[in-house]
C-alpha cells in the first residue's frame, strides 16, 4: 500500500462517549415507541391538540439526543498522522478540555 505525505490513518476511539439517559444522552425505547405511536395515530385518526404538543416535545427531545450523541462521537475521533503523532479532533476543534 502506497501512502503519500497527505495520507493519514484514522483511529476511532469511543473514549466512553456513551452517555446514560440520566445524563441526557440516550433516549429510552418507551419514548421512541410513543413517538411512533403518535405518528401512526396522526396518519389514521388524527391527534388532539395535547397529543400534537406531546409529539412535538418528544420529537424535539429525540433530535437533541441525536445531536448530542453525534457531537460526542465526533469529539472522540483522533487521527494518527504519518509521523506517528496523534491529533485529538475533539480537543482541536470541539472544545473538549483535558480531564
Amino acid at each position: 500500500m502506497d501512502i503519500n505525505e497527505k495520507d493519514v490513518l484514522c483511529r476511532f476511539e469511543t473514549g466512553g462517549s456513551n452517555i446514560s439517559e440520566t445524563e441526557g444522552g440516550n433516549m429510552d425505547t418507551g419514548k421512541i415507541d410513543r413517538i411512533n405511536e403518535l405518528y401512526h395515530k396522526s396518519q389514521s385518526v388524527g391527534l388532539s391538540d395535547e397529543e400534537k404538543a406531546e409529539q412535538a416535545a418528544l420529537r424535539k427531545d429525540y433530535i437533541e439526543t441525536i445531536r448530542r450523541n453525534m457531537r460526542a462521537n465526533l469529539n472522540s475521533i483522533s487521527i494518527q498522522e504519518k509521523d506517528g503523532t496523534v491529533t485529538d479532533l475533539g480537543k482541536k476543534y470541539g472544545g473538549v478540555q483535558d480531564e
